[in-house]
């Protein structure tokens, strides 16, 4: 008996160091899970406007709030390991299995609008710059249009061309630009008023593909992060069955 009292013992301490380590590591995944989702949704939300879907936003969001959790995990479970309170260790397996079924769901969010994205922006992309542009309240889609069409030197959703049926340019307020002058090579007041290929950017694909090749690289990592955490959750919520099962049952 007393063989195998030491048995257990040495048993459970390598479990505790296991999941100590662990919880220490997934602490550190945890804070870059939440900067992966802060950095889509606070640098990149601009782009967030010309999107008529919010899967994009809700994958990131959820990344933010799975990201808390996995920190707030992780010290519960430094704090239920070292204590061996079988209370402690339920709870904190409760909340690796919500936090590995939000990452899932992440993961699985991302992939499924990555399929879908194509064939969004085709439909909707030109009719938001187009219509939207400049127009009252219509703020951050302007700020976003000029700022997608001097980031990626593209100008008009598929060509240039998409401008020509553009409220604003269309209205006085335009003062004869053929296209905003985000569109211009050199930006300058009233550039837009020539739109010969030495002054606006005619790339082939036009704003759709650079925005499409955008939104899915950022896709694949957020879809990568949530389903690689999740998967190592796994090898957590194992130790934390088996630290369980080798303590004894609590009397209360």
């Amino acid at each position: 008996m007393g063989e195998y009292a030491e048995k257990e013992t040495c048993g459970t301490i390598c479990l505790k160091y296991l999941l100590f380590t662990f919880n220490f590591f997934f602490w550190l995944a945890g804070g870059a899970v939440m900067a992966v989702g802060l950095w889509t949704i606070v640098e990149k939300s601009d782009y967030i406007s010309l999107l008529s879907s919010s899967t994009y936003a809700a994958t990131a969001y959820i990344l933010v709030i799975a990201g808390v959790i996995v920190m707030i995990t992780g010290i519960l479970g430094c704090c239920a390991t070292f204590k061996e309170r079988r209370g402690l260790l339920r709870a904190y397996f409760i909340l690796l299995l919500c936090i590995f079924l939000l990452e899932i769901l992440a993961g699985i969010l991302a992939y499924i609008y990555y399929q879908q994205l194509n064939t969004e922006l085709k439909q909707n992309l030109r009719d938001t710059m187009t219509m939207k542009y400049k127009q009252p309240d219509q703020e951050k889609v302007t700020s976003a249009v000029d700022k997608l069409q001097q980031e990626f030197k593209c100008c008009g959703s598929a060509n240039y061309t998409d401008w020509t049926v553009s409220s604003w340019i269309k209205s006085d307020d335009a003062k004869g630009r053929h296209v905003p002058d985000s569109c211009c090579k050199t930006v300058t007041p009233l550039c837009g008023t020539r739109a010969h290929p030495s002054n606006i950017y005619r790339i082939e694909g036009g704003c759709i593909s650079k925005l499409e090749h955008f939104i899915q690289a950022h896709l694949r990592i957020i879809g990568a992060v949530g389903l690689g955490i999740a998967f190592v959750q796994i090898f957590g919520m194992i130790f934390t069955c088996c630290l369980y099962k080798s303590l004894k049952s609590e009397p209360y």
